[in-house]
């Protein structure tokens, strides 16, 4: 028997279908699906002048990635779709944005464009990726990460306890605060 990737113990002779997809993907490896399919459907949207491709391959790109991601990294992937498509959407509009005659002003105009107008495929896509997510055990990644976060704790000590501890000075500061000071003599 050998242990394959995601922690199941398989018997290499047997030939039993399992109920997902044949192509996992890591948490990073689903970011970079969904990165390169938002990519590719944002330039070709941009250069066809067709914005519902953009907005569409986004869309596809979040399918695609929550259902290919194996379960433990759902997680990550469940929230990175705002990022990609920040990153999408900044590096398409520089791309097709470099050869005009004021590139600076083109490329912050044609993102902050772009950005506006394709908003709602944004919104869309993260709620694609939850509703895809939640079933196949996105809560029970959230669970595991606030356990290991609350397994964490740097101080195991009660939370009203005071943190400032008064101690008794030494004896001979004690004896030289005892004493009055002269006025040529400081603290």
């Amino acid at each position: 028997m050998r242990r394959q990737r995601g922690g199941t113990r398989r018997d290499p002779g047997s030939r039993a279908k399992s109920a997902g997809p044949s192509v996992t993907l890591t948490g990073r490896g689903g970011v970079v699906v969904l990165f390169a399919i938002s990519l590719l459907g944002a330039l070709l949207g941009r250069w066809l002048d067709l914005g519902v491709l953009a907005g569409g391959s986004f869309l596809a790109g979040c399918a695609l990635a929550a259902l290919a991601t194996r379960q433990a990294d759902l997680l990550t992937l469940a929230v990175s779709p705002p990022a990609v498509f920040l990153a999408v959407t900044v590096l398409a509009e520089t791309i097709t944005g470099l050869g005009g005659p004021s590139p600076l002003r083109g490329i912050a105009l044609g993102v902050l464009t772009a950005l506006a107008g394709t908003a709602p495929w944004l919104f869309g896509g993260t709620l694609l990726v939850l509703v895809i997510t939640v079933p196949r055990g996105l809560p029970a990644n959230v669970r595991e990460l606030r356990g290991r976060l609350a397994g964490s704790r740097l101080f195991d000590q009660e939370e009203n306890e005071n943190p400032v501890r008064w101690e008794e000075p030494p004896a001979r500061s004690r004896s030289r605060s005892r004493r009055r000071l002269s006025h040529d003599e400081t603290d």
